[in-house]
C-alpha cells in the first residue's frame, strides 16, 4: 500500500478512502491511482457510450418523436 500510495502521489490514507470508494477523493487522485497500477487506459472506457447501452437507452428516449420547424415571418421574394 506504501508503494501505491507513493507512485500516485498521494497518503495512505487517501489511498484507503480511495479503496473503500469515497466520493470526497478527486477524480484526479483516482486517476493517479490506476496509473501507479497501471491500469489507467481503462478510465477512458468509463464515459464511452459504447460501454453505456442503459445510458444509450435513456437517450433515445428523450429525443422527441416529431420535430417542428417554425416558417420564417420574412418576405423571401424581395
Amino acid at each position: 500500500m506504501a508503494v501505491i500510495a507513493e507512485r500516485a502521489f498521494t497518503s495512505r490514507s487517501t489511498l484507503q478512502r480511495v479503496e473503500a470508494g469515497d466520493t470526497n477523493v478527486s477524480i484526479g487522485i483516482y486517476a493517479s491511482v490506476l496509473q501507479a497500477l497501471g491500469l489507467l487506459d481503462g478510465l477512458s472506457k468509463v464515459a464511452d457510450i459504447v460501454n453505456d447501452p442503459l445510458g444509450q437507452a435513456l437517450a433515445k428516449a428523450e429525443l422527441p418523436k416529431h420535430v417542428h420547424l417554425k416558417r420564417s415571418t420574412r418576405n423571401l421574394s424581395r
